[in-house]
């Protein structure tokens, strides 16, 4: 009966290294997102590249918005990751005082970066288990149930004008878009007739699919 009655519980060394490996499995994570989310744009990138040969405006300021909204992703991915990173060095400082005085502290800058984390769709769901560990375990304070919500980056309705021209400048090298101190060029018209509708479908197809797989990333 003795071996029953033994707890399951982990020692608080083991814990913030369980914490620790976790951590760095979601950083693993939103690096393969990072890099699925480039391949989406290069793809995009030469969509537009295509659509600016042709002549087709619309279709590459559509593109545009695309490319700019990926680089968003990332930008803020890459900030996940820094954030990670964060909790990491916290924990490895948690076991240095775990050394000392024999316990885990309370810290207010692992509660500043998790109130962070948590807002971060990509790894809400981790980071909200690890909070309620951390305050059983007594890291951090008791948050607000408001901020367990996964929080849905905020989508610009209208991406800023400024940089889908900058994009545009870039990828067609100054075909479309412009830079600060330019005019938008106008495009030059597609050599014979008109687009056939058959093609204008498909590309919209293909938009409406390289949009489909970038919005399946970023969330």
């Amino acid at each position: 009966m003795g071996l029953f009655s033994k707890t399951t519980s982990k020692s608080p060394k083991e814990q913030v290294n369980e914490w620790c490996s976790r951590v760095r499995k979601e950083g693993y994570q939103l690096d393969r997102q990072i890099r699925a989310i480039q391949r989406e744009e290069e793809k995009v990138k030469r969509s537009l590249k295509d659509a600016a040969k042709k002549g087709d405006k619309d279709t590459c300021k559509i593109l545009a918005v695309e490319v700019v909204r990926a680089r968003k992703a990332i930008t803020r991915i890459y900030t996940s990751k820094a954030h990670l990173n964060s909790i990491q060095c916290q924990m490895k400082a948690q076991l240095a005082t775990l050394r000392v005085s024999g316990a885990l502290q309370q810290s207010t800058e692992v509660m500043k970066v998790m109130q962070e984390l948590v807002k971060l769709p990509e790894i809400s769901k981790t980071m909200q288990d690890m909070s309620r560990e951390m305050m059983k375990a007594g890291i951090i304070e008791e948050m607000l149930e408001d901020t367990f919500d996964a929080l849905e980056p905020e989508e610009l309705e209208e991406e800023a004008d400024e940089e889908v021209d900058k994009v545009l400048w870039e990828i067609t090298a100054g075909q479309l878009g412009k830079t600060p101190a330019m005019v938008e060029d106008a495009l030059p018209e597609p050599e014979g007739a008109a687009a056939l509708p058959v093609e204008e479908e498909e590309t919209e197809e293909d938009i409406d699919e390289m949009r489909s797989r970038l919005e399946a990333l970023r969330s």
